[in-house]
């Protein structure tokens, strides 16, 4: 079997969900499994996330991945080049205030502004996210370039040409990761794009929790993603 690559989706996958977003905490133990996973794939593993890569190095630390950040509209390469798509910073500008009107009409919503896309969360509100993305959508024609991108309990503005799977190709394209099978874990809406293709590629796409998927193998739980990442390196050296 070819060497694989692995592109891990963060939250859902390697953690649980939470209210907020900065509540997440990254165990020692979740390091360790993907800092081995890394050195045993030869360096072809990339973190593939909505979150900001900042935020992403400050949960990490002190261990340094590829990283695709707010759904590719940012990415770090293997080598640590950065590759940050910045054409439509002065529309997300013009944007937030009005971002940020609707999510004071619905209680328990809240903004996250990511800088190269705003995100709109209503965890603690699930039923209105319905009419949060119809508000947006009635608004967004006068923003062109920019998309909506709807995950679980948040809606997120980006550029419309930024998804994970977009962001996923770059990186097959790029060493470490060129000719390997890739290997996909995520579980929302927003990693569909990667899992159609992992699928073209004939990789493995897996589905984390419930809910339907394009994804071909699934695993029930964050819990369970993070004992199986732990145990590919011991089944492959056995076999």
């Amino acid at each position: 079997m070819p060497a694989k690559a692995f592109f891990l989706d963060v939250d859902g996958t390697l953690l649980p969900l939470s209210a907020h977003p900065h509540e997440v905490r990254v165990e020692t133990s979740l390091l360790a499994t993907l800092k081995a996973l890394q050195e045993h794939s030869g360096g072809a593993l990339a973190l593939v996330s909505g979150r900001p890569l900042a935020t992403l190095d400050q949960l990490f630390a002190p261990a340094h991945f590829a990283l695709a950040g707010q759904h590719g509209t940012e990415r770090r390469d293997a080598a640590g080049n950065l590759h940050i798509d910045q054409r439509h910073v002065e529309t997300l500008t013009r944007l937030r205030p009005i971002a940020r009107e609707l999510a004071t009409g619905i209680p328990g919503a809240f903004v996250e502004d990511k800088g190269l896309s705003i995100a709109i969360h209503s965890r603690q509100a699930p039923g209105a996210l319905t009419r949060l993305r119809r508000l947006l959508e009635e608004a967004l024609p006068a923003y062109p370039g920019l998309g909506l991108l709807e995950g679980k309990a948040v809606v997120e503005i980006r550029s419309s040409e930024a998804d994970k799977g977009r962001a996923l190709q770059a990186f097959m394209a790029e060493p470490p990761f060129l000719g390997r099978l890739p290997v996909y874990l995520g579980d929302d809406v927003t990693d569909e794009s990667a899992f159609e293709v992992v699928n073209r590629e004939s990789g493995l796409s897996i589905k984390v929790g419930s809910g339907p998927s394009a994804a071909r193998f699934r695993l029930a739980s964050p819990e369970a993603a993070v004992f199986w990442l732990a145990g590919i390196e011991h089944a492959e050296e056995r076999s």
